[in-house]
């Protein structure tokens, strides 16, 4: 394979480039509707990317060659640092936020990576437009639109099994729900979009208002975080919001694929039958009651009720990454802001939206552990690792253990550069865990938001992000001197 570019490439990068640049339309409209500044970055924003996208499309237009799978990784890479790119330009060019490259990219890629870190620091006042669009970067970004491509255009052909491989989260990315990879991505998106529009319906019910109501149903669904609100969640102070929050984050959460299985054979038994799923449950569960029963203890709030309202509600939005926030949990006493940013290590299940190390892998390394420990008293005994009854091949295992062994190191490095750049170990330590697992508020400095980072730091943490939504081999595969040859 060449350095450049090859044709397949090169064409399908231009189509999803194009695709992406409709996007701008959806807050273009509000911006006519409100007549606020947001106009002229859209527009601008909307001709730049077509006209880029029909530039890279048209010379490779009738180059239909199937893609390989070493394509289908080049292509999720560079779409998503394209997109990263592309996604900053409407930010970069408008008069309000002024915001300086390397802030622009540093919001465009959390917000397409679902990790809800900003750099924004009065978010009440910005134009209606760019509100929008920063819960639409998360909305978009959630299920993946390239998984929405392959949804949507048929002309990538057979190769959008590649695609549909390297962008989906989990350490098992060959199960499929339908014979062909287009319904399976439709089927996903279907599900997806109807969570969403249920989620916005509800929040209107509970009193948001139409606007909030679809912008925070944006995030929620795609367990992102970014609120139209400087107090996420808290601006609301309604406990009826919040627990609807807390459902759909907790839906969210949950593989995608059990959804559809449990809507096909419209049974509630497939959740209590997968493995994984009780995990996450039981995880959640008493973390809930811990984190609550601390903030009682502690005396942090008025009360028995307002300790585990507010205990319940930030541990499902930490521990699932989507970093809404009704308090600041960075400010809490005791163990407890620490032990929410652990759970982030776990995140969210395979196939779902939320980011982290996703509760499969916890468990397989759980029950690699355990079995370890057997062995050391029962050294000829054969001990196979099931996950719901179901052995676990080598080859799952090794890619686990390699996952995990390249999260640890990556994790230390970037977070001995932020240590560099001047930060303090907790803002260092926190700031690369928010990033990496796509959770968004950390602790120290960017307990609120990241706007006091150097840019260098920014730059660190934007790699940071698309490493953990690119879940890192992706990313680390084109990295590879291997992967450039022949």
């Amino acid at each position: 394979m060449t350095m450049a570019l090859s044709h397949p490439i090169q064409r399908i990068l231009g189509l999803l480039l194009m695709l992406f640049s409709l996007t701008m339309l959806v807050p273009l409209g509000v911006a006519l509707t409100t007549g606020d500044s947001g106009l002229e970055p859209f527009l601008t924003a909307f001709a730049v990317l077509l006209g880029l996208g029909a530039i890279s499309w048209f010379p490779a237009r009738n180059n239909r060659r199937e893609l390989r799978l070493r394509d289908g990784f080049m292509v999720v890479v560079l779409f998503w640092l394209v997109l990263g790119l592309s996604g900053a330009l409407p930010l970069y060019v408008a008069v309000r936020p002024s915001m300086s490259l390397a802030d622009a990219v540093f919001e465009s890629i959390s917000g397409l990576t679902t990790t809800g870190a900003t750099v924004i620091t009065s978010i009440d006042t910005l134009p209606a437009s760019i509100l929008l669009y920063r819960q639409l970067l998360q909305w978009l970004g959630g299920m993946g639109i390239i998984v929405l491509a392959v949804a949507i255009l048929p002309m990538l052909g057979v190769g959008g099994m590649q695609l549909y491989r390297a962008e989906t989260p989990g350490p098992m990315k060959d199960n499929k729900l339908t014979p062909r990879i287009t319904e399976t991505a439709k089927a996903l998106w279907y599900i997806y979009l109807g969570l969403t529009i249920c989620c916005g319906l509800a929040y209107w019910w509970a009193g948001m208002s139409a606007f909030d109501a679809i912008g925070h149903s944006f995030a929620t669904i795609a367990i992102g975080g970014f609120s139209t609100h400087d107090a996420s969640i808290g601006y609301f102070d309604s406990p009826l919001i919040e627990a609807i929050a807390v459902v759909f984050m907790v839906v969210a959460g949950m593989n995608f694929a059990l959804h559809y299985v449990a809507i096909r054979k419209q049974s509630m038994g497939v959740y209590i039958n997968d493995e994984e799923w009780r995990t996450y449950a039981w995880m959640l569960g008493g973390l809930a009651l811990i984190v609550s029963l601390g903030l009682y203890i502690a005396d942090a709030f008025d009360g028995p009720g307002d300790s585990f309202r507010y205990g319940i509600f930030q541990t499902v939005s930490i521990a699932t990454t989507t970093g809404f926030t009704t308090a600041g949990y960075h400010l809490w006493p005791s163990f407890l802001p620490v032990v929410l940013l652990f759970a982030s290590f776990v995140g969210g299940c395979a196939g779902s939206t939320g980011g982290g190390m996703k509760v499969i892998r916890v468990l397989l390394l759980f029950k690699q552990g355990k079995r370890e420990v057997t062995r050391l008293m029962h050294p000829n005994a054969h001990v196979p690792i099931k996950v719901g009854g179901v052995p676990m091949g080598d080859r799952v295992m090794d890619a686990v253990w390699s996952f995990f062994a390249a999260y640890v190191a990556l994790f230390a490095v970037m977070m001995l550069m932020l240590m560099a750049t001047g930060l303090d170990q907790v803002t260092a330590f926190s700031a690369v865990v928010a990033c990496l697992n796509n959770l968004g508020p950390g602790l120290g400095e960017v307990g609120a938001n990241y706007a006091s980072l150097s840019d260098v730091a920014k730059w660190i943490l934007c790699f940071a992000m698309l490493l953990g939504r690119l879940e890192i081999f992706t990313l680390l595969v084109i990295m590879s001197p291997a992967y450039w040859r022949d």
